[in-house]
């Protein structure tokens, strides 16, 4: 599932990226060429995973937070490897700023454009089944797209999301 994602899913290497990086410059402005890198290798580590939110998926932070700390050093390698809300839970840290441009960066995906490439891999039933509110599990993926949204949406805004609903 993870390659698939990344060949041409949600975390399609070259359109997701440009996604976050456009959220990026929302939320902060321009990034650093050090952080435009952290951008484009946060989710390299999907490659091989058999699935996205699973055990083994909940761990891919780790492969380009690797690859920043050595060009970059430490300060990059956390902006990674906290993108992900459920890594940093686990190292009992607070997610970094690439964590809410990441979420945010759903703001400028056309939502055909990511139920084409969600359904096409079939990571959408993993991302319904895990949205952790029983009203998602109603919606159809459309309105699941417009809710999932606005959720990140939010959290990116406020810097926190609400566990019990998304």
């Amino acid at each position: 599932m993870g390659t698939r994602s990344l060949l041409f899913g949600v975390h399609q290497v070259f359109w997701h990226p440009w996604t976050v990086y456009r959220a990026w410059c929302y939320l902060y402005g321009k990034p650093t060429w050090k952080e435009i890198i952290c951008i484009f290798s946060h989710d390299l580590g999907y490659w091989g995973k058999p699935n996205m939110d699973g055990e083994e998926g909940g761990r891919h932070p780790e492969v380009g937070a690797k690859i920043v700390e050595r060009w970059f050093g430490d300060e990059y390698q956390k902006l990674v490897l906290y993108h992900s809300r459920h890594y940093a839970k686990l190292h009992s840290e607070l997610p970094s700023k690439l964590c809410w441009a990441d979420k945010l960066s759903i703001m400028f995906d056309p939502k055909w454009f990511y139920l084409l490439r969600a359904r096409s891999t079939g990571e959408i039933k993993e991302y319904r089944k895990n949205a952790g509110s029983m009203v998602a599990w109603n919606l159809s993926d459309s309105e699941w797209f417009d809710w999932i949204s606005a959720e990140f949406i939010e959290a990116a805004r406020t810097g926190t999301i609400n566990e019990e609903r998304a």
